[in-house]
C-alpha cells in the first residue's frame, strides 16, 4: 500500500515581508461596516461625462477591439503630445517620446524596473504614495526617505541634496501633492533643476493631479524645464483627469532614450492597454475644456467642503491642488492619527485617512485627509456627521 503525503503549498520568501492590507482598504472596509460616508479613498462617487463613455462605446462598435500598438494608439499619443506642448511648450515626438499605461501606477513600476539596479538608491519625499516603496523594493532598490517640512509640506533642498549619493539612480517628486495637496512652486522646480544638473540622478514626475490646481494657480510640469524633463519620466492619469479611475488609463512622457527603456519594460509587463478605450479617449481628448474646466469644478467643492469643515473644530490646512483636504486633529483630539480614524468612522461615521500612512516610519503630525471628490449629497451628509466634532 502506497501512503501519499497530504498536498501542500510550497513555502518560499516573501518579495514584500512588510507589505500587508493597505490602509484604504482597511478603512473602506470598516467604512462599510459601520455604513460611513466614505471621503477615505480617493476616486468620485459620482459618473464621468456621458459623451466620453459614447467614444468608447462607438470605438468598440467600430472594430478597435484587437491589441493596439504596444505603446500606444497613435491618435491618443499625439493628442497628449499636443496638449503637453500647448500646456508646458515643450515638444514631445509622440512616437517616440510618449507611451499609453495600464494606468499611473504601472507607469511608475515600470519606469523604476527599467532603471533601477540592484543596490540603487531611490529617493522619495515623506509622505508620498504607497506604491513607490513597493515598487522599489521589487526592482532590488534601496529606499532613501527624505521628509517634506512637517505641516507644511515643502522640499527641503538641504536634505535633499545630502541624501544623494553615488548609488542614487532615481529621485521621485509629486507635485500636486497626494497626500498633502500642496503644489510646487516655479522656484522650487528651478531649485531641484540647479540641484540635479551635475548629477546622473533620473526623475519620476508624478503628475496625476495635475488639472487641479487652485486660486489661480499654476501646475508647474517638469516639462516646463529643461534641465528636469531631459532626465524624467512624467506620468499623468486619465483616470483621475477625466473621472474613470476604473479605468487604468495613463501617460509617461520621457526623452527617447528612457522611452526607449521604458517600452522595453512595459513590453513584457502589460504589453499594451485597452483598445477603445484609448480610441474613445483621443476622441473625447479633441476638445480640450473638460481638463480646462476640472480646476474650477473642484475649486467648487473644495470650497463647499471647507466652508462646512470651518464649522468644526478641525483646522484646515491650505489646500492648493488634488481632491484632498487635509486637517490638523490636534485641537479634537489626543488621539493618534491612525486610532482618531478608526473612532471617526464608528462614532462619527465619516472615513479619512491617516498621514501617517504615509510615512515609512508612520510620523505622526496629527493630521488626517479627506477626499472632496464626491457628490455635493455625499460631501454634506458628511458634513452633518462632522458638525459634532
Amino acid at each position: 500500500m502506497t501512503v501519499t503525503s497530504p498536498a501542500q503549498t510550497p513555502a518560499f520568501p516573501s518579495k514584500l515581508p512588510q507589505v500587508g492590507t493597505t490602509i484604504f482598504s482597511v478603512m473602506s472596509a470598516l467604512a462599510q461596516q459601520h455604513q460611513a460616508v466614505n471621503l477615505g479613498q480617493g476616486f468620485p462617487d459620482f459618473g464621468c461625462d456621458p459623451a466620453l463613455i459614447d467614444a468608447v462605446t462607438a470605438a468598440m462598435q467600430a472594430g478597435h477591439n484587437q491589441y493596439p500598438p504596444m505603446p500606444g494608439m497613435p491618435q491618443l499619443r499625439e493628442a497628449v503630445a499636443a496638449k503637453i506642448e500647448a500646456l508646458h511648450g515643450r515638444q514631445y515626438d509622440a512616437n517616440a517620446e510618449i507611451t499609453i499605461t495600464a494606468g499611473a501606477t504601472q507607469a511608475i513600476l515600470t519606469a523604476i524596473l527599467a532603471t533601477v539596479h540592484a543596490g540603487d538608491e531611490v529617493i522619495v519625499l515623506d509622505p508620498c504614495y504607497d506604491s513607490y516603496a513597493p515598487n522599489i523594493a521589487l526592482a532590488g532598490g534601496v529606499i532613501v526617505r527624505v521628509p517634506l517640512t512637517p505641516i507644511s509640506f515643502r522640499p527641503d533642498f538641504a536634505k535633499i541634496a545630502a541624501a544623494i549619493t553615488p548609488r542614487t539612480r532615481l529621485l521621485i517628486i509629486n507635485s500636486p501633492h497626494n497626500p498633502s495637496a500642496t503644489i510646487w512652486t516655479a522656484d522650487e522646480m528651478r531649485q531641484l533643476e540647479a540641484l540635479l544638473a551635475p548629477t546622473n540622478v533620473l526623475l519620476i514626475s508624478d503628475e496625476v493631479y495635475e488639472h487641479m490646481v487652485f486660486d489661480g494657480g499654476q501646475h508647474e510640469s517638469a516639462a516646463r524645464f529643461p534641465g528636469l524633463a531631459a532626465r524624467a519620466f512624467i506620468v499623468s492619469s486619465f483616470g483621475k483627469t477625466y473621472h474613470v479611475t476604473g479605468w487604468k488609463v495613463g501617460t509617461v512622457a520621457a526623452p527617447a532614450a528612457l522611452t526607449a527603456e521604458f517600452r522595453k519594460v512595459h513590453q513584457f509587463n502589460v504589453f499594451t492597454v485597452n483598445t477603445p478605450m484609448q480610441v474613445g479617449l483621443a476622441t473625447y481628448m479633441q476638445s480640450p475644456a473638460p481638463y480646462l474646466e476640472l480646476s474650477a469644478f473642484y475649486q467648487r467643492k473644495r470650497d463647499l467642503f471647507a466652508q462646512g469643515l470651518a464649522q468644526t473644530r478641525l483646522k484646515l490646512l491650505p489646500t492648493t491642488g488634488t481632491y484632498f483636504q487635509c486637517v490638523d486633529i490636534s485641537g479634537v483630539t489626543d488621539l493618534s492619527e491612525s486610532d482618531f480614524c478608526q473612532w471617526l468612522v464608528r462614532e462619527v461615521g465619516v472615513a479619512a485617512i491617516p498621514l501617517s500612512a504615509f510615512y515609512g516610519d508612520g510620523f505622526d503630525q496629527k493630521v488626517v485627509r479627506f477626499c472632496f471628490a464626491k457628490q455635493d449629497a455625499t460631501l454634506l451628509a458628511a458634513l452633518e456627521r462632522l458638525r459634532k466634532l
